[in-house]
């Protein structure tokens, strides 16, 4: 299978910045998408900020012009650089891909989450 572990986050104050990072793990044979979801307390899980499978970027409104996605193909790392930090971001952040691995006899589908990274914005 493919696991995702992200690394990064932490506190931060209103108008900071933090960096994080997500690396899969496994045989992978390729990456579809692959992006950041968020999940605030109390609120449902949602889409932050992802590469798309055909390469392009969607973004949340609320963080256009404040967070950017970047890639590191070679490594299966997806990273997130987050400005301009305010308190409405603070929610756990969670990874997630989608593609094919190598199960040895077959590829197969994959659709993995990380367990997540907390993002604490101050005020």
């Amino acid at each position: 299978q493919v696991q995702l572990v992200e690394s990064g986050g932490g506190l931060a104050q209103a108008g900071g910045s933090l960096r994080l990072s997500c690396a899969a793990s496994g045989i992978i044979f390729s990456i579809n998408t692959m992006g950041w979801y968020r999940q605030a307390p109390e609120k449902q899980r949602e889409l932050v900020a992802v590469f798309t499978k055909g390469g392009s970027t969607n973004y949340a409104d609320s963080v256009k012009g404040r967070f950017t996605i970047s890639r590191d193909n070679a490594k299966n790392t997806v990273y997130l650089q987050m400005n301009s930090l305010k308190t409405e971001d603070t929610a756990v952040y969670y990874c997630h891909a989608e593609g094919l691995y190598d199960s040895g006899s077959r590829l197969i589908d994959f659709a993995s989450w990380g367990k997540g990274t907390l993002v604490t914005v101050s005020s």
